[in-house]
């Protein structure tokens, strides 16, 4: 009986917020009317396109997109090959709509891809296969909303298919100090998993503002601050105090944030050989059937909180659902184009679609009475839409009479799980 009831509350809610009041039209468009040097064209344009990845079901390429516009394939091809400022699009977009309380996630994420003609082609590396396949690589960068615990897309850069393993995370830290201005304008603080604990990427984003927020391998060769009294005399003043090693930790050294038998934290101000540098050092402890396992978090703000750290680092998974979704339900995997700008813009229109989605339909839903982001639904409404609105334009059908519009709305939600 209760989830009866809750089923048909959130049908009534998917139902309300899918109102013409509240969908990716008003949001798209008060976002480009705050963008500087947005033709009248590309106005339109965007907001056709956008409005077509987020309802087309299958397959996302031009042909597709030909099929359900007024516009022909064509049309599609040339304008793809045309600059937008799909950052500040989305900078905007999240600035509008998420909390204040923000991080910057870095991830690169693999795209399939066969043939040999598209540009950027590679072996990249696949966490779903767990090796390297041949395809295409972005490098995708969002905005964490740590109090909504959501991910806000804001750009994606295609990998060069020729860089050296070495190169890579060179590129990868070029590609966020490239867009500092507005990435710091958002949160000072980049997420990256543990393999971008390397000094390379660390101390290029550190010399440009950034502070890092990561993971290191268990078994860090880390030192421990001297702290006690200098010897005056010949010879360097000791600054290190012994390398830390985990199964023993000098408890002296560390403030200890939690302890109970399931959990102990511990922090400290560290030197670590491989950074070359002192970092704020978290330590986790769990235990596992008697035995203590531990996991090293660190950031290179020396002052940020250890619950904080390491609030920062576990949303940043957020970023791979947007992936997730993009790859699944708004054709990030779909693209024909063989040009760079092409390509650009179906990887970034693709995940723009899905900030849309969340920013129309999810968060505009109060926080108490929010379940889990769907996009399966939301795609299905809009695909839903788009059909009653070829259905009506072919017959000749008035959707906004008093009888239609209650049916229009349950048929809109048709086949959406939860409703």
């Amino acid at each position: 009986m209760i989830f009866s009831i809750l089923i048909v509350n959130f049908k009534q809610l998917l139902m309300m917020i899918f109102k013409e009041k509240s969908n990716y039209k008003d949001h798209t468009k008060r976002i480009l009317k705050k963008m500087k040097g947005v033709k009248k064209w590309q106005y339109g344009f965007i907001l056709e396109t956008l409005g077509l990845f987020l309802s087309i079901k299958g397959r996302i390429n031009f042909l597709q997109l030909g099929r359900y516009s007024s516009h022909g394939e064509q049309h599609f091809r040339s304008q793809f090959e045309k600059s937008f400022d799909f950052l500040t699009f989305n900078k905007e977009l999240t600035i509008d709509q998420a909390s204040k309380h923000l991080t910057i996630a870095f991830d690169p994420s693999y795209v399939s891809k066969s043939g040999k003609s598209t540009p950027g082609l590679g072996y990249f590396w696949s966490g779903v296969a767990g090796k390297s396949k041949w395809g295409l690589e972005i490098s995708g960068i969002a905005a964490i909303d740590i109090d909504n615990r959501t991910a806000f897309h804001l750009e994606a850069v295609q990998t060069p298919g020729n860089l050296k393993p070495e190169s890579l995370l060179a590129h990868y830290a070029t590609t966020l100090t490239q867009r500092k201005d507005s990435l710091l304008s958002i949160s000072k603080y980049v997420v990256a998993d543990a393999c971008f604990s390397k000094y390379g990427f660390v101390s290029k984003l550190s010399t440009n503002g950034f502070e890092t927020v990561s993971r290191l391998r268990d078994g860090a060769d880390l030192q421990y601050i001297y702290k006690g009294v200098h010897k005056t005399g010949r010879g360097r003043p000791k600054k290190y105090d012994g390398k830390i090693h985990y199964n023993k930790l000098k408890e002296e050294h560390f403030g200890i944030i939690e302890q109970n038998q399931k959990t102990k934290i511990y922090q400290a101000i560290v030197f670590s050989r491989s950074l070359k540098r002192e970092i704020n050092l978290v330590i986790v402890y769990t235990n596992k059937k008697g035995a203590w396992a531990h996991k090293l978090y660190f950031c290179t703000d020396l002052n940020i909180p250890a619950k904080m750290l390491l609030k920062y680092y576990r949303t940043r998974f957020q970023i791979e659902f947007t992936f997730r979704d993009a790859k699944q339900h708004t054709g990030l995997n779909h693209c024909q184009a063989r040009t760079e700008n092409k390509l650009y813009f179906h990887f970034n229109a693709s995940l723009t679609t899905v900030n849309l989605a969340k920013a129309a339909h999810w968060l505009s839903i109060p926080k108490e009475q929010r379940e889990a982001f769907s996009m399966a639904d939301i795609k299905t409404m809009y695909h839903n839409k788009l059909l009653l609105d070829r259905f009506f334009s072919v017959f000749g059908i008035s959707p906004n009479s008093t009888k239609n519009k209650q049916k229009i709305q349950e048929l809109i939600c048709y086949g959406a799980r939860a409703a």
